[in-house]
């Protein structure tokens, strides 16, 4: 995926007019899942700061 991925971790690449990240949140939101941990560590900060707390998704992420 280089080189979109020298500059943007890869969970937060659009596809569908939304990070691939967030689909994954949409849906474990909807099953009912609302505490999520995601492990990161290439620009992981630029996830935490796009995601933020979850809240926006109905979830707690940590």
């Amino acid at each position: 995926m280089r080189p979109l991925t020298d500059h943007i971790p890869k969970p937060l690449l659009q596809a569908g007019g939304k990070p691939l990240i967030v689909w994954h949140i949409e849906r474990l939101a909807r099953a009912g899942i609302t505490g999520i941990i995601i492990n990161h560590a290439h620009l992981g900060e630029q996830i935490e700061a796009a995601l933020g707390d979850g809240s926006r998704f109905g979830a707690h992420i940590t």
